[in-house]
């Protein structure tokens, strides 16, 4: 178990995060963690949105491609991939962790404490209309889709035909879903993220800008990260 400082981002889906962190991250030399429980699958990347290859490479990026669709995942098994990734990263270069999955942020701060012991934990969540995220699930589905979504489901029932119970909760890689479906279900998932950090977490509200989460960064952080401190 070891403590390291890292600058923090969440924020329900299509809130803008990413993109954000990524600024960021380019502008402190840091390396990036993802906390999403998706990102962990290797072959689902439009799907997921998925940052690209060269950008994972840029960042050093970990949290990302750690298991196939036909294995189950954790939070305690993502806890460990996160300290395994966070042990490599020199002292010297700083840490950035983003994401939308609010369990591993409240693993991370306050452990996996299920009877929530500790105080919920005080983090930057990006403010962002719930027309706003409507409207760019809406830009970002159909760009999945121009760019093979339905191919790439295709390739990966092939190469694992029994999915994981966790993998196969993945909206957009479901039997018979439709466009349609997956802007719904997206919408409902950046709903329950948003109820998460608002009732798990004590949410630092954040205009989804820049220049606010530097200045949220600069007067709220870093935040002291326990590494290694698995208990499910």
């Amino acid at each position: 178990m070891f403590v390291r400082e890292a600058y923090i981002l969440a924020g329900p889906t299509a809130s803008g995060k990413s993109a954000i962190a990524a600024a960021l991250a380019r502008e402190l030399g840091a390396w990036i963690l993802s906390a999403d429980s998706m990102l962990v699958y290797r072959g689902m990347d439009i799907g997921t949105a998925k940052p690209p290859a060269e950008e994972r490479e840029e960042f050093h990026m970990g949290g990302i491609d750690i298991v196939t669709p036909a294995e189950e995942f954790s939070s305690g098994r993502w806890l460990r991939a996160a300290a395994e990734w966070a042990g490599k990263v020199p002292r010297e270069i700083p840490i950035v962790i983003v994401g939308g999955t609010g369990l591993y942020f409240s693993a991370l701060l306050r452990g996996l404490d299920r009877k929530w012991k500790n105080p919920p934990p005080e983090y930057p969540v990006l403010e962002v209309a719930r027309s706003t995220v409507r409207s760019r699930i809406a830009e970002r589905l159909a760009k999945m889709y121009a760019d093979g979504l339905e191919d790439e489901k295709r390739r990966l029932k092939e190469l694992y035909p029994v999915w994981s119970r966790t993998a196969a909760l993945a909206i957009g890689y479901r039997e018979g879903d439709t466009p349609e479906k997956v802007f719904t279900r997206t919408c409902q998932l950046a709903k329950r993220q948003d109820t998460w950090f608002r009732h798990q977490a004590t949410p630092i509200r954040v205009e989804p800008s820049v220049d606010a989460v530097r200045e949220c960064w600069r007067t709220r952080g870093p935040w002291k990260v326990v590494f290694g401190d698995i208990r499910d």
